[in-house]
């Protein structure tokens, strides 16, 4: 089975079990009053999306007229045109978010690693003039200086699986969503320094028993960690890894834009594509043993 049927057959027995609950509330609540039959499947729509992320098309319009259109016929016979199915596009959002929640997530191992990155929505010089994410994104710092975006807040385990993530404004302190982040955690919790704070600390191990580890600034006095503890707090870069890859191969980031909407899709379709990678980023914690005797 190649791996456009295992996605389809995948996506297509979650939504099996999703479109009906959801067709039941929309008519409940009076959302909808009837449902048009679609050429293209929830099932479909979702595949295509999530396939354009696992691809090496930059460019979803070229993904779509130069591949999907010439290459996948007979895989959907119910193409439409581009401008159609990007019509569709925002009607998949909530499905694609339960689906992410629902089937792609990870496990806690008892040894977490978490982190923040910056997803860009406009260059710099075009902040003043930007309007598609006016009273939503905002200038936020990192290490490499100013940005006008949000803040994705990402928890892994040492297996590279996604644990859980939180969508920020830009100007939102890493530590504020942890609380809500770890929540279903257990054991270790593993930060930069970014994350050091006492009441979070104490907080995190009263309230949930999660043990936040990171490490200490220079004008912060020396203290004892176990040796284990220091191990894994430097194998911390596999976050670094991680994010590289949801950046430069599932494009989950790009400052062409031109509604929240789709922002959102491509964020989470670039997140489950990544989630569905055979091989993932992983520690292999089975030698650390032999290494700490």
């Amino acid at each position: 089975m190649d791996s456009l049927t295992e996605l389809f057959c995948d996506v297509d027995d979650f939504c099996q079990v999703y479109v009906p609950i959801w067709q039941k509330q929309m008519l409940s609540e009076g959302e909808i009053q009837r449902q048009r039959e679609r050429r293209l499947s929830m099932s479909e729509i979702m595949t295509i999306l999530i396939h354009f992320h696992q691809s090496h098309y930059r460019n979803f319009k070229a993904y779509y007229t130069g591949y999907v259109m010439e290459r996948l016929r007979k895989e959907f016979p119910g193409l439409v045109s581009y401008n159609r199915f990007v019509e569709f596009i925002p009607s998949i959002l909530l499905a694609l978010s339960v689906y992410l929640r629902t089937s792609c997530l990870g496990t806690c191992t008892g040894i977490s690693f978490m982190d923040s990155t910056a997803l860009v929505v406009c260059k710099n010089p075009r902040i003043h003039s930007h309007k598609v994410f006016t009273g939503l994104a905002e200038r936020g710092k990192t290490s490499t200086g100013w940005f006008f975006g949000f803040k994705l807040h990402l928890v892994f385990n040492d297996r590279g699986e996604l644990l859980n993530l939180m969508l920020t404004p830009g100007n939102v302190d890493d530590r504020k969503p942890v609380p809500r982040m770890v929540r279903k955690l257990f054991g270790k919790l593993f930060a930069d320094k970014g994350y050091i704070s006492k009441s979070l600390h104490e907080e995190l191990l009263r309230t949930f028993n999660v043990q936040l580890v990171t490490g200490i600034r220079s004008n912060m006095k020396n203290m004892l960690m176990p040796l284990m503890d220091k191990i894994l707090l430097r194998k911390r870069a596999i976050v670094e890894t991680i994010i590289d890859q949801l950046k430069n191969i599932s494009q989950v980031e790009h400052s062409r834009h031109r509604s929240p909407t789709n922002f959102l899709v491509n964020l989470i379709c670039g997140l489950i594509a990544y989630c569905r990678q055979p091989k993932k980023p992983s520690l292999k914690l089975g030698t650390l043993p032999a290494l700490v005797a």
